[in-house]
């Protein structure tokens, strides 16, 4: 098997090989990867289903020991697909206290950070070639009226 990652890859049943695609995907694919779950309220409002988890976003975790508590997203680690949220932690054996791993899926998000504005903007839909052939037939197209015809030049033509 190649360790590189390949851009070709479909798909495939085996486990094995879902993990090395996402293991070897470089950062821009990772990142897709860390989306998460909107709340029903912002699912209405904004059309979407799921978005990126970014730090600032306040979240619901839906899975694990930490189970229906909400906290602000406190770091983002695109390499190992993990969140880090404010107040879960785990207490270690020594007693101290140390940041608890999530992954995106197991969280929904409640509140967006806003400050981007660019984040929540609706790009134009795509429309296929045969859509636009099909509107450009169906308009009338525009003729507009002639104005009274300038008189042609002379050209002088040698003999």
């Amino acid at each position: 098997m190649k360790n590189k990652f390949s851009k070709s890859w479909n798909s495939s049943v085996k486990p094995n090989k879902q993990r090395k695609f996402r293991f070897n995907a470089p950062l821009h694919i990772k990142s897709s990867f860390l989306n998460a779950h909107l709340s029903k309220d912002l699912r209405q409002k904004y059309n979407i289903r799921s978005l990126r988890v970014r730090v600032g976003d306040k979240v619901r975790i839906m899975r694990g020991q930490f189970k229906k508590q909400e906290s602000k997203v406190e770091d983002v680690d695109i390499r190992k697909s993990i969140l880090y949220l404010s107040k879960v932690e785990h207490t270690k054996r020594d007693g101290t206290k140390a940041r608890y791993p999530i992954n995106a899926s197991n969280v929904l998000l409640i509140e967006l950070n806003s400050d981007d504005k660019k984040r929540l903007a609706k790009p134009e839909p795509k429309e296929n070639k045969e859509v636009k052939e099909k509107k450009s037939a169906a308009k009338p197209k525009v003729v507009p009226a002639k104005t009274a015809e300038k008189p042609k030049k002379a050209t002088k033509k040698s003999e």
